[in-house]
């Protein structure tokens, strides 16, 4: 099944999208910032077909159509959404198939709750954005200075074309429209009179008050205990960067993947079957061991 099933988790205030037979053991989905649960709309239904399994994404609050909150947008805030929606999808243990920020939500929930987290497979994306302790000072002042702005009205739109080149030319990491599309539609509320606006919540533009910082983070990814797939694009964030080295290194249990494609590869086109098979082949191979 390739359509997804809308679905409301944590008495609606989280919305996502499903794959799969309802009965069928259930993996949770986690996107990237500025994206939201239609970032699976092309990997969800080949996994779903293949390991005979339900994928359920969920929109992270204040993306897609989950709910708004005022005030800050903390990595660790995530934490709740992902344990909520596994709560209420009944998963004690949960296997997280996560992208960017969302990988960054899964390694925290993963370092901090390891009794709830079976598997985790990341997608161009692991541990968090830092900065260093003597920057704490500048940091935490870009943040409150950013909240004391006003919020300006969500940006509009003459049609979903011009939504998409938008979030093409302005978007932190290359992207072309085909893969952008989804996502994109998803953030998209139509207006009535022919336009569209954007749903995401501006204040998850604001930078973040504080932050962890390296050490911090390597302490984290040295407590999972849960096995993880690292699938990385050629084109990606991580790549061989000091930093990304050494969040690998800091694993214990790391297979590592690096498949043609950028940050998005689990969306675009050209890329997306060979991450399903990548996690495919994986999965069989944990079976086996």
């Amino acid at each position: 099944m390739s359509d997804p099933r809308a679905i409301s988790l944590a008495g609606g205030r989280l919305a996502g999208l499903c794959w799969g037979a309802e009965q069928a053991p259930t993996w949770l989905a986690l996107h990237g910032w500025l994206d939201n649960a239609a970032s699976f709309t092309r990997l969800a239904p080949l996994l779903a077909r293949r390991l005979g399994i339900r994928i359920v994404a969920i929109d992270f609050t204040g993306h897609g159509h989950s709910q708004h909150v005022a005030g800050d947008y903390a990595l660790w805030d995530y934490c709740h959404d992902l344990l909520d929606a596994a709560d209420e999808l009944g998963l004690e243990r949960a296997t997280l198939l996560a992208h960017s920020m969302g990988a960054g939500v899964s390694c925290l929930t993963a370092a901090a709750l390891p009794e709830r987290v079976d598997r985790l497979i990341l997608i161009d994306g692991m541990g968090a954005l830092t900065t260093p302790a003597g920057d704490a000072a500048q940091q935490l002042h870009k943040g409150l200075r950013a909240s004391r702005r006003s919020l300006s009205a969500a940006p509009r739109y003459p049609d979903i074309k011009t939504a998409v080149a938008a979030r093409v030319a302005g978007g932190v990491t290359p992207i072309d429209a085909d893969t952008a599309s989804p996502v994109v539609a998803r953030n998209l509320s139509d207006e009535g009179d022919g336009h569209v606006r954007l749903r995401t919540d501006g204040r998850l533009l604001w930078p973040s008050p504080v932050r962890l910082t390296p050490e911090q983070v390597l302490a984290l990814l040295g407590a999972i205990k849960a096995p993880v797939l690292l699938i990385e694009g050629e084109g990606g964030i991580l790549g061989e960067r000091e930093s990304a080295a050494a969040a690998r290194s800091a694993v214990s249990a790391l297979t590592r993947r690096v498949l043609p494609g950028g940050h998005h590869l689990h969306l675009e086109l050209g890329a997306v079957a060979a991450v399903a098979q990548a996690i495919v082949d994986w999965q069989i191979l944990d079976e086996v061991v």
